[in-house]
């Protein structure tokens, strides 16, 4: 039979935001017994790191690579939280090399992605381990339950406690739940969970609750960006030309080399052992579904490396890839999201004993980190005065 576990906050999702809040709520409520779900194999989210099994020893932030803030100075908030983080020595000022990648020429990228817009944080671990470290500061090791590749697809509210099921049978009983993902509330779970109701939407009937009414209209219109990552671990013997030493060097495509070879940007990390690892951002499927469905490892592979030594072929630094590397493929369940943020005033039901936080929510981060770390600062405020 499996477990029946009962907690008084239960948090679904491992991304940055779910760290966030955590940290933030245990600290004001040391007692309490708290679990994280989720679904992947450890914390980060779309800021987390493939900790290869494939191919040892490689580890590779294959989601955000650093934490892009544009807004703190207008949020004490926010500035008073990444000014903790640095305090720690969780993060540093990222002062690794952007490149725009233009046809004619190589040039300092700035302002020309949102992803390279304001100040930029690099972890100074991986950025899993960021958010380990995040969820566990403030003497709260040991304090929280970690339920790893765990999925949550079924959710019940009645009389006052949250009742969750489990892919793999496991039950949940909790008097507070906190979503940072919005997958149970948002209409793509209905593909991904093989379901025909939303969990959110079945767990609490329309006109119960407004919050929760209205939380959902907003999901209804809100779209995401489809994300794949290409993860390329590269030879012993590959390295730069030139004698840059920085942990990241990204790169970034103009609109029409991303139209031409549908990569969006190209991370260069310097990772232990002086291994170089490539990790390319992607928001078209259509190639790589094409040569999945394929199932034609090789051909991917030279489509791949074809399209990577073509960018790069007039670049002084970049050394072309030679077809021997090896390469793995992450398509994201946590998709970004791309329009209709919902308003923050929706972030807590008081009355159904749920709150939500990520970066799907309105204000300058909506769809990037820092939206994540704010939501989750904000409602972590908001619980404060419940019990």
């Amino acid at each position: 039979m499996k477990s029946k576990l009962t907690y008084d906050l239960l948090i679904i999702g491992g991304g940055i935001s779910a760290c966030v809040f955590a940290s933030k709520y245990l600290q004001n409520n040391i007692n309490k017994n708290v679990a994280l779900i989720e679904v992947g194999r450890g914390l980060g989210g779309r800021a987390s790191t493939r900790i290869s099994k494939r191919f040892k020893g490689w580890e590779l932030n294959h989601g955000a690579p650093n934490l892009n803030i544009c807004n703190s100075k207008n949020n004490l908030l926010l500035e008073s939280y990444i000014n903790e983080l640095l305090d720690k020595n969780f993060i540093k000022i990222d002062d690794s090399e952007s490149v725009s990648l233009d046809k004619y020429s190589y040039k300092e990228a700035e302002n020309i992605s949102e992803f390279s817009r304001g100040v930029n944080y690099i972890s100074l671990f991986s950025m899993g381990r960021l958010s380990k470290k995040i969820i566990e500061s403030n003497n709260l090791s040991g304090k929280i339950d970690f339920y790893f590749e765990t999925l949550i697809i079924d959710l019940k509210f009645n009389n006052n406690k949250w009742y969750l099921k489990s892919k793999n049978g496991e039950e949940f009983t909790s008097k507070f739940l906190i979503c940072s993902t919005n997958l149970l509330a948002h209409k793509r779970s209905l593909e991904i969970l093989k379901t025909n109701h939303i969990p959110l939407r079945k767990a609490i009937p329309q006109n119960i609750d407004k919050k929760i009414d209205s939380l959902l209209n907003y999901l209804e219109k809100q779209l995401f960006v489809p994300r794949l990552t290409l993860l390329i671990y590269t030879n012993g013997n590959y390295s730069y030309k030139d004698f840059y030493t920085k942990k990241n060097r990204y790169f970034y495509l103009t609109k029409p080399q991303e139209n031409k070879y549908k990569f969006e940007r190209v991370i260069f990390q310097l990772i232990d052992k002086n291994k170089l690892g490539i990790v390319i951002h992607l928001k078209e499927l259509d190639l790589i579904n094409s040569y999945l469905k394929s199932k034609d490892e090789d051909l991917f592979k030279q489509k791949i490396f074809k399209s990577f030594n073509e960018i790069f072929k007039s670049n002084a630094s970049i050394i072309p890839l030679t077809g021997n590397e090896k390469i793995s493929v992450m398509k994201w369940r946590a998709s970004q999201p791309s329009s209709c943020p919902v308003p923050l005033s929706l972030q807590l039901s008081e009355k159904c004993r749920i709150g939500f936080c990520g970066d799907w929510f309105e204000g300058d981060g909506f769809g990037r980190i820092e939206g994540s770390i704010l939501s989750a600062l904000i409602l972590a405020n908001k619980f404060k005065n419940l019990n």
